[in-house]
């Protein structure tokens, strides 16, 4: 379960609806040309909490029969709506997804017994592990060490994906649980990660940039942070551009431009300006994409 893993990207038409090739396509496009070791399914990036149950179960299903088993898949099943968290939970376990993964619950202020109770019941439930999904910024939900320390202790909570900029918290994370799996959750913060010990790293840019991100990982294992700092800034001015031109919008276009149906976001996104489809197709060339 360590290395690279992209949170895929999911291709909708103009009317919301999964399209089933593009997606295939996709996951493709990720074992095949970016090489990465792992898919993190119906995370952000893939525009998760938009989506109806049956749409979820879509994906999951699409992404495990285009895998066949070549690399790992982790499910993220998180919903501040339980029943659906567990029913998505045990559907991914059945398709043989090698882990879950659920966001922390958000909007309401959960206190933090309720939060641990959330995983319990869709750990207990489905039998499978669970990775937390930490994203504060956008949960707003920033849990404490001594709260990740409840919540791991349990031996079916694997690990973290920590989307976070505290560095002194993923720092006393790794070296309280060095037997625990911890995934880099901001992509243009690989190197940081890396220096602090993750074992892994899980981001959307990785759909379209996983080979410079394998490239930074290799390497910091090697020790050689210099390079790994010039790839840092290099993959670090592509997601400047990206984030100016739309994170989600972009990357998709990206894909279109390379010949992927990666069809258009999910609204109430609003769909890539198409006055900004010369300066995408400018980046592909100029990152070789």
């Amino acid at each position: 379960m360590r290395g690279l893993f992209s949170a895929l990207l999911v291709p909708f038409d103009e009317n919301g609806a999964i399209i089933e090739h593009g997606l295939r396509e996709i996951v493709r496009q990720n074992i095949d040309v970016q090489k990465v070791d792992g898919l993190y399914v119906n995370g952000s990036s893939g525009e998760n909490f938009m989506l109806s149950t049956e749409q979820k179960k879509q994906i999951f299903k699409i992404v495990s029969e285009e895998n066949k088993g070549e690399i790992k898949l982790i499910a993220q099943v998180g919903s501040i709506n339980l029943e659906e968290a567990v029913e998505l939970g045990k559907y991914a376990t059945e398709l043989g997804y090698d882990s879950l993964s659920a966001v922390t619950p958000f909007y309401y202020k959960f206190s933090f017994e309720e939060i641990k109770s959330y995983y319990e019941t869709i750990i207990e439930k489905t039998g499978n592990n669970m990775i937390i999904y930490a994203i504060p910024f956008l949960t707003g939900v920033a849990m404490t060490m001594s709260q990740f320390d409840q919540l791991l202790q349990n031996e079916k909570v694997i690990g973290v994906k920590y989307t976070d900029g505290n560095f002194y918290l993923l720092e006393r994370l790794r070296n309280r649980f060095p037997n625990k799996l911890i995934y880099s959750g901001f992509d243009e913060m690989l190197i940081h990660g890396m220096i602090s010990g993750v074992d892994g790293a899980i981001g959307s840019t990785y759909n379209v940039n996983g080979k410079r991100a394998k490239q930074i990982m290799d390497l910091c294992r090697e020790g050689k942070f210099i390079e790994a700092y010039e790839v840092q800034h290099i993959t670090n001015d592509l997601i400047e551009k990206v984030l100016d031109l739309g994170l989600y919008q972009t990357l998709k276009e990206i894909l279109n431009i390379k010949g992927i149906q990666a069809g258009t976001v999910k609204k109430p996104m609003a769909p890539l300006d198409p006055s900004k489809k010369e300066e995408i197709k400018q980046l592909v060339n100029e990152f070789n994409l």
